[in-house]
């Protein structure tokens, strides 16, 4: 009952700039992930209010050679019936969903899927077992999730003996593209 959020949310998306400019200009769909690994299931993922962070995200992907421009998408965004991360029921929820996926997986005998570091990075940049928990979870939900949202702590320490990390974020990952309200192009900061 407490857990409905009843805002609109600002998200931003790092993208290459080709596909930033066709998705606002010429009203383009964007593509959703459907990667096993994806931290909060499939769908079209955004940092809440997080311009830089996601810029950053392009940033690598351009090292990486995934995109040749780094740039950002914004979206005005209403969550719907969210899987909030954040909130202590829907952890609970998840839990339990962990549970009964590895009673499953005991049953056939094989091995659960496994969060991993990559990149180079001590942080669990892979989750195989993040995502099939999510996605088990929203599969059984009713009515169905319109959006995951998470937070994670990710990077070095922000300072010796910090609880922060340097990337730490919000992520959301809508599920329904109705409730990607509009695009746009963020206008950058004049000081």
């Amino acid at each position: 009952m407490y857990s409905r959020r009843s805002s609109f949310i600002v998200g931003f998306h790092g993208c290459d700039e080709d596909v930033r400019n066709e998705i606002v200009a010429n009203h383009c769909e964007m593509e959703p992930s459907h990667n096993d690994y994806d931290w909060l299931g499939g769908g079209f993922y955004f940092w809440e209010n997080n311009y830089a962070r996601a810029l950053s995200f392009a940033e690598e992907q351009q090292k990486r050679g995934r995109i040749k421009v780094p740039s950002v998408l914004g979206a005005y965004i209403d969550l719907g019936n969210c899987l909030d991360l954040l909130d202590s029921y829907y952890l609970k929820g998840l839990q339990n969903t962990y549970l009964q996926l590895k009673k499953s997986f005991e049953l056939i005998g094989r091995p659960l899927p496994a969060n991993k570091p990559a990149f180079a990075s001590p942080d669990l940049i892979l989750r195989p077992l993040d995502c099939a928990i999510i996605e088990a979870h929203a599969a059984h939900a009713y009515p169905k999730f319109d959006s995951v949202r998470g937070v994670f702590w990710e990077g070095k320490d922000l300072y010796p003996g910090a609880g922060m990390k340097e990337k730490n974020h919000i992520q959301i990952c809508i599920r329904n593209i109705n409730c990607i309200k509009c695009f746009f192009i963020p206008r950058e900061l004049k000081l």
